[in-house]
């Protein structure tokens, strides 16, 4: 029933995710806690943008790339399914554009996300921090819209338990990250590293369980891998009915050049149903043939002169 299908991306993209984070932080500590040149003096627990400012960074770059691009990808194909009707299809264009609009935020999160890990905070400190503004910003806006999109799906579709299962998970995602993403900016500004480091983690951790959270939205399309969308359901009965039209001897009782309905029979010979068999010729409304003959012609009858008896 499973096999390799669509929840396949989020899985990966999570798995990946969190294996960078295990990396950097058990790189960390197994080096001893070191300070790294990149921290306040103050500051005893380093970033995860510290630890891949240094020697990781090429791991930090590919991890983090590969994870924010599967994650769009999923983005992208849960649009494809529903528009296909893999999916929940979308009853309104302005679900639609909820969905169209989450990409677009989650591109820019994405973006955010590989700039940030390239232009890193020991060398870049500035752009370093707007484009880890961008990151969090792009993919917090990308679940706001998505969750207002499932909202107004679970209305249309209340039967599909799926659908609002994700909607709270999601909705759980911004309400959490927002609170964290404040806490965080506030202890930065006020000097409190440790404890701004601390919150950076838990977020990080977060957003792996909401990259997961997609392995449930695709769930519904594995039950519906051979389903057909009402729309390729026309399409295919329009083209066999075309088909059937312009197959040698399917007029239905039409004959062309004299030729009828014809049937195939397994042994490759064919006989003729409503129509005429070639050479052979109809006598007029008595439906009586002759083969390779002139057809049967009544001799008008002689009508009575009026004579003198």
């Amino acid at each position: 029933m499973w096999g390799i299908s669509y929840w396949i991306l989020p899985l990966f993209a999570s798995v990946v995710w969190l294996a960078m984070l295990l990396a950097m932080f058990l790189r960390w500590v197994t080096n001893g806690k070191p300070h790294y040149p990149s921290m306040d003096p103050s500051q005893r627990i380093a970033y995860i943008s510290d630890v891949g400012a240094q020697e990781l960074k090429p791991l930090f770059i590919a991890m983090s790339a590969v994870t924010v691009v599967c994650l769009d990808l999923a983005f992208i194909l849960e649009r494809w399914l529903r528009h296909k009707g893999r999916l929940a299809q979308n009853t309104s264009w302005f679900q639609k554009g909820l969905s169209i609009a989450s990409i677009v935020c989650a591109i820019a999160g994405a973006a955010g996300m590989v700039l940030l890990a390239i232009f890193d905070t020991l060398r870049h400190p500035r752009l370093h921090n707007i484009f880890l503004a961008v990151f969090i910003v792009g993919y917090v806006l990308s679940a706001i819209f998505i969750c207002w999109e499932y909202q107004r799906l679970g209305k249309h579709f209340g039967e599909h338990i799926i659908i609002r299962i994700s909607f709270w998970i999601k909705l759980a995602f911004i309400l959490i990250e927002v609170a964290l993403a404040i806490a965080f900016g506030v202890s930065q500004n006020r000097g409190r590293y440790n404890t701004a480091a601390i919150l950076e983690w838990v977020i990080s951790l977060i957003f792996t369980f909401y990259v997961f959270s997609f392995f449930v939205d695709f769930v519904p399309a594995v039950r519906t891998k051979h389903h057909q969308s009402r729309e390729t359901q026309v399409e295919m009965a329009y083209a066999e009915s075309q088909d059937e039209l312009h197959q040698p001897g399917a007029t239905n009782g039409r004959s062309y050049n004299g030729v009828g309905n014809g049937y195939l029979h397994a042994d490759g010979t064919s006989s003729y149903g409503n129509g005429v068999a070639p050479g052979r010729h109809v006598n007029g409304a008595m439906g009586n043939y002759h083969s390779g003959a002139q057809p049967n012609r009544t001799k008008p009858a002689e009508v009575p002169t009026s004579r003198n008896f």
